[in-house]
């Protein structure tokens, strides 16, 4: 359903486990990016309706997950950490070239949003599934749920503002993109990398 052309390695999970702190302060701050991109989609395209009434909710959405997270870490006596750059994140925007007419540059928003919300989709329904602490496990299934929407809300919206036949090219090569970007990340305790 995703698309994803490379699977996270199961093993990722057994560095989680070991990490639980970490993971959960990582995913915190992914939860308030999602939030900011949505803030941003609003300020840089005003003009598309149905995509600042859906980034609306979405603010809200991301930013309820953020608490959520955040609560989970209270939970466990310990406090928010420091926020850290999103090495997948920074490597998936080199992808296309900058500028470009402005619906080209919305689609390409677009469909990084979509990509990350399916990777991050992927991993949560892999903790979902593997997670010893099985509180956490039920969280991320909660949670996975949600990602799949976004994730199809944002491919929905490149296809609907662009070409559909460029903007499934466009998808597919990103797809590819990701995946070589894959086999260098799932070493670490992110949720992304």
């Amino acid at each position: 359903m995703l698309g994803l052309k490379l699977p996270t390695d199961p093993r990722w999970v057994n560095i989680v486990e070991k990490n639980i702190e970490d993971i959960l302060t990582d995913h915190a701050w992914c939860e308030q990016k999602a939030a900011s991109t949505a803030v941003s989609l609003i300020v840089s395209f005003p003009e598309y309706t149905e995509l600042i009434q859906e980034m609306i909710a979405l603010v809200k959405e991301e930013i309820s997950h953020f608490k959520m997270v955040h609560d989970k870490i209270l939970e466990r006596g310990w406090v928010l950490g420091r926020d850290r750059k999103d090495e997948y994140v920074l490597q998936i925007v080199q992808f296309f070239p900058k500028g470009g007419s402005r619906t080209t540059q919305l689609v390409h928003r677009l469909l990084y949003a979509a990509l990350i919300e399916a990777r991050s989709c992927e991993r949560f329904r892999l903790l979902s599934e593997e997670l010893e602490d099985k509180e956490l496990a039920e969280f991320y299934r909660k949670l996975m749920v949600s990602e799949a929407n976004h994730y199809t809300m944002f491919l929905g919206f490149a296809r609907q503002y662009g070409d559909r036949k460029e903007v499934d090219q466009k998808w597919n090569e990103l797809l590819s993109f990701e995946a070589d970007v894959m086999k260098d990340l799932g070493k670490h305790q992110s949720i992304h990398g």
